[in-house]
């Protein structure tokens, strides 16, 4: 079967609930959505608010706070918020890219750092930190077990050992000096030990939230290696649906995922920052119109928050005093304006309660942006 590109589209709204705003639980949310961006703090947030009716964000703190949402460095070797449940599977398929991207990192080998010493010290950074610690903390008690450089060595260990952000409290529950936990939800039994084990698991739970996708497509949203990723598919040959996206590409998605049809509506959104769904692909153009992909995501990696109209990026907005200014890289209808005002006047008021100008400080990429036109919704 070959999928259209508004197919392709319609599915990812459908399974990352952009289609209609759902009745969920935060953590249930977050489970269906499998894994979002929190490199911010706020935009765990305002991703739930987008996909969650009623959100209640004092909700999401209490999960964060229980431990039923877990923030932690999983996929692009970026902090995410994820299901409980998902962490210690993600935390192991992971494990290939968290640890080599750091054990081979230039600053890792110059601080004269033996790679096998360093992760020797993993039971050891778990134990020290059944109770929150901060990065000095942190910093030095590894100091003191190593030979070579302390830093350098709490720099990679704090990207692959078994830790989590520990709530520090402030307007999104994390501020900008974390603190650390043992991440804390014991393995179950029958999951899965190694990378390879548990690869496949996280291929399926990809698919999930975002398929029908490629092997490039998975390999965008995790770095894990291709080859490792093509091996686990064909793997997994008589478990997967496969599909063909519109240029030929084969698609891989799990029987049963939801394929709504292409003119099925899809209302405006004012996406967070790095929202998961604008970095889940490889350059497929099936959210973000290829000639935007590069104003969205800026020259260091930032991508900005995002205006949605008709399923796909249209611009970009960002807070400001009154409202929320929406900037469009092409003509918008009246019925896409007033319907991202009506956002607008449900998102001011959440901002309001928490940081009114949240993502200011990235305001520095509006002064390059083109822009067909530009307003303030007032909240």
């Amino acid at each position: 079967m070959r999928l259209t590109a508004g197919g392709l589209n319609r599915a990812t709204l459908a399974r990352q609930l952009l289609l209609r705003r759902e009745p969920l639980d935060v953590a249930e949310a977050v489970r269906r959505v499998v894994a979002i961006q929190a490199q911010h703090p706020a935009s765990p947030y305002v991703a739930l608010w987008n996909r969650v009716e009623p959100f209640d964000p004092a909700q999401l703190d209490r999960a964060f706070a229980d431990a039923l949402v877990v923030k932690a460095s999983l996929m692009r070797i970026t902090l995410h918020a994820v299901h409980a449940e998902d962490h210690n599977m993600l935390h192991t398929a992971m494990q290939p890219t968290l640890r080599g991207s750091r054990l081979v990192a230039a600053r890792f080998r110059a601080g004269g750092l033996d790679p096998a010493e360093v992760e020797a010290l993993v039971p050891g950074v778990a134990r020290f930190a059944r109770e929150p610690r901060t990065n000095p903390e942190l910093r030095a008690w590894v100091g003191r077990h190593v030979n070579g450089d302390g830093e350098a060595a709490w720099w990679a260990l704090r990207c692959f050992a078994p830790l989590r952000h520990a709530p520090t409290g402030g307007p999104w529950s994390f501020g900008p000096r974390p603190s650390y936990l043992a991440a804390g939800t014991p393995r179950a039994p029958d999951a899965p030990g190694t990378p390879e084990a548990a690869l496949p698991t996280l291929v399926r739970r990809y698919l999930e939230g975002f398929g029908p996708a490629s092997a490039a497509d998975v390999a965008r949203f995790t770095l894990l290696p291709r080859t490792g990723l093509r091996a686990a598919l064909a793997a997994m040959s008589g478990e997967l649906v496969e599909l063909r996206a519109p240029d030929g590409t084969t698609l891989y998605d799990v029987p049963g995922g939801p394929l709504p049809d292409e003119d099925t509506p899809a209302p405006p959104r004012l996406m967070a920052m790095w929202d998961s769904v604008l970095l889940a692909y490889a350059g497929s153009g099936r959210v973000v119109p290829e000639p935007y992909r590069r104003l969205v995501t800026r020259s260091n990696g930032d991508v900005l928050p995002t205006l949605l109209v008709d399923g796909r990026v249209a611009g970009v907005w960002r807070p400001v005093d009154g409202g929320v200014e929406a900037a469009a890289f092409h003509p918008l209808p009246d019925d896409a304006w007033a319907g991202l005002a009506a956002e607008a006047r449900a998102l001011v008021p959440l901002l309001a309660a928490r940081e009114p100008r949240a993502y200011r400080r990235y305001d520095r990429w509006w002064a390059d942006l083109p822009a067909a036109a530009t307003r303030v919704l007032t909240g």
